[in-house]
């Protein structure tokens, strides 16, 4: 289907105001030539009474809803959509407590539905980075302790920064991924999963980074001042964090803030909130359902304490 979205709140509101209007919208995107079945891929189906589809090839009964981020929700469709508009408009991000407030939902639903939608902010088999990647690491959180430094940063996680070289225009896309350290088998599987061969891949000297000639990529050594656009996003990743969440998040979450910073720079010269809005809906529907119990166990015990108390 074309790409059809709201321009404007008002329009969001008036549009989706009931549960229909939004199943019909979610059943387009999920299926835009038409139902199909997730059990046998039959096309031919009826209505039930109870809004389901029923497969006339296998009998088997399903929601537009089953096996996506929405499967089971207890909340209206309604309330979900204005819930990603709100996300999706805020140019900086959006947190747990805005959403409270916004939304009217306690604070344990919108920290849960805000973890939610950072899972769908990555679209599953999305292109990798192409041409001319320049790739580094930075460390992010912990308060500094004494200890090794570099590479070797106590109380820090390490994340990984890929980004494509447009000059003279600048950055195109990034990719951005927590990892356990910095060796060889770390960062491979990092360039493996982002980069596609044939690349050239710039990074510094570190002698993690060796092995990827023989990995299909060209590689290039730059010394560490050339290495501008990991550095430039570092810079961004930091303050973001700082800016939009009061400081640097929990190690546990933090590949999550790392998918939305991700969805929103990749998105940074859209005009349209409303064609982020359809994004993300798409994305939601493609994603495997996240268990609400996964996500209670990490909530924060308080509303203020969505984050650690950490340097960023």
């Amino acid at each position: 289907m074309d790409e059809d979205y709201p321009r404007s709140l008002q329009e969001l509101e008036r549009r989706f105001a009931t549960e229909a209007a939004c199943l019909a919208y979610l059943a387009a995107l999920r299926w835009p030539t038409g139902f199909v079945c997730p059990a046998c891929g039959g096309t031919r189906a009826w209505r039930t009474t109870r809004g389901r589809w029923h497969c006339r090839e296998c009998g088997t009964q399903t929601s537009v809803t089953a096996g996506t981020l929405f499967h089971r929700t207890r909340l209206p469709l309604t309330v979900w959509f204005r819930a990603i508009w709100h996300v999706t408009s805020q140019k900086y991000g959006a947190n747990a407590l805005g959403l409270q407030r916004v939304l009217g939902l306690s604070y344990e639903t919108a920290w849960q539905w805000l973890h939610k939608l950072r899972r769908a902010m990555v679209r599953p088999g999305r292109d990798h980075l192409a041409g001319c990647v320049q790739v580094d690491e930075t460390y992010v959180g912990g308060r500094k302790k004494p200890g090794k430094r570099g590479r070797g940063a106590a109380s820090k996680t390490l994340v990984a920064i890929a980004a494509e070289d447009k000059s003279p225009k600048g950055i195109g896309r990034i990719r951005l991924q927590v990892l356990p350290n910095a060796s060889a088998a770390s960062l491979e599987r990092f360039a493996g999963a982002t980069i596609a061969p044939g690349s050239v891949v710039a990074t510094d000297d570190w002698a993690g980074y060796g092995p990827l000639a023989s990995r299909g990529y060209t590689h290039r050594v730059l010394p560490p001042k050339d290495l501008v656009l990991p550095h430039l996003v570092a810079s961004l990743l930091k303050r973001w964090l700082l800016g939009t969440y009061q400081g640097a998040v929990k190690p546990t979450h933090l590949a999550y803030y790392l998918d939305e910073f991700t969805f929103r720079f990749n998105r940074r010269t859209s005009r349209s909130r409303g064609k982020l809005f359809y994004r993300l809906v798409q994305y939601a529907l493609l994603v495997d359902p996240v268990p609400g119990k996964a996500l209670t166990a990490a909530l924060p015990v308080a509303a203020n304490e969505d984050f650690d108390d950490l340097d960023a």
